[in-house]
């Protein structure tokens, strides 16, 4: 590429507005970055340049993977279908657990990618017989602008989106986002305010409006995931409290997922979770009425297989990501006792590729 070709992929970004002392504020997630000339967000892919915002990573891609979509995971949209997953790089928060660091917290991903246009994408994914996209590795919510291209591409393409995300975004920028993706997994980190202050650089109660806005306000398909950290977000208190809350204010119909810590990035100093912890936090979640709940990261089939939640009857059975039996009717209601299974599950289901790579030309920045 010729250098104004690779400047031209710079694109000017939406929601940041000027302020009284010459900087100006980015309005995209709570962090609410203020910048001089040529500074860069926390995120470090959002930066001010000629006196505007703009996008540095439109059109690059850290990489793509063709996977199970229940690795996202998502056991409850098109279970055993095949997607192509992709990301870019940085991040708005700062979790010190973050298990793609390598992604997320690089100063240089940017600087050498995939040259990845939304067209490309999507005819890459119909190519390789994914049935959807997901924007995953490093979280959408940064590069919104860019992911929202790529979802008018797909859906031109019959492709479905997904985000997998923390949901950090603030409430003018969630509206855009979530208009243009058919499911969203949100990383719920834990279920206390010093969890997200302290270890991720966030706060919970942005998280929480962003749950309920997706729940009440768009037509996404939408599962849970808490990572599960020793000592950290697994006490039977807070598992009781969150479980309560989601209930409460999404219902028992949205899947959770548990899944299990390893040593990564600044937190090498605590042990793996034990698996025992993950189904304890099952059966406390079940208690309080979640109908669908999971356990991940660990190898458990029951943990990881769809029960009717009307006779209990196994709908799904899987191991790992890998579907073995099938006890649902075209339009997913359970051969047992005709109760309808929630999601969008059509079956009986394709028969998903294994993990693989994908390459696509370099371009150097």
């Amino acid at each position: 590429m010729t250098q104004e070709e690779v400047n031209n992929l710079d694109v000017s970004a939406r929601y940041w507005h000027e302020l009284e002392d010459g900087r100006i504020q980015c309005d995209l997630c709570p962090r609410f970055c203020r910048l001089r000339e040529d500074q860069r967000g926390l995120c470090f892919v959002r930066q001010r340049k000629n006196n505007q915002m703009v996008l540095t990573t439109w059109g690059r891609s850290s990489g793509f993977c063709i996977d199970p979509i229940e690795k996202k995971p998502l056991n409850h949209f098109f279970p055993g279908s095949s997607v192509l997953s992709f990301g870019t790089a940085g991040c708005n928060l700062a979790c010190k657990f973050c298990q793609n660091w390598d992604i997320s917290k690089s100063r240089e991903m940017d600087r050498l990618g995939a040259q990845a246009y939304p067209e490309t994408i999507a005819s890459l994914a119909k190519q390789n017989g994914c049935r959807s996209v997901a924007f995953t590795y490093n979280d959408p919510v940064i590069f919104l602008e860019y992911a929202v291209d790529i979802a008018k591409a797909c859906r031109v393409a019959d492709i479905k989106t997904v985000a997998v995300t923390a949901g950090y975004i603030t409430q003018q920028a969630r509206r855009e986002f979530f208009s243009h993706m058919d499911a969203v997994n949100v990383d719920l980190k834990a279920f206390s305010e010093s969890f997200y202050r302290e270890i991720c650089g966030g706060k919970l109660k942005e998280v929480l409006e962003t749950l309920q806005y997706i729940r009440q306000n768009t037509d996404c398909w939408l599962e849970i995931t808490t990572l599960l950290i020793p000592g950290k977000n697994d006490s039977e208190k807070e598992l009781t409290a969150m479980s309560q809350w989601l209930a409460g204010h999404l219902g028992t119909n949205i899947p959770l997922h548990f899944t299990a810590f390893h040593p990564d990035w600044k937190m090498q100093n605590i042990e793996r979770t034990p698996a025992a912890t993950l189904l304890r936090a099952r059966e406390i979640a079940q208690s309080e009425g979640h109908q669908y709940v999971y356990v991940g990261n660990v190898h458990h089939p029951e943990g990881a297989s769809t029960y009717c939640p009307n006779c209990h009857a196994q709908v799904i059975q899987r191991d790992w990501h890998r579907i073995l039996r099938w006890k649902l009717d075209y339009d997913g209601q359970c051969l047992n006792c005709g109760s309808l299974i929630s999601g969008h599950i059509v079956g009986p289901p394709g028969i998903s590729s294994p993990p693989r790579r994908l390459h696509l030309p370099q371009v150097a920045i």
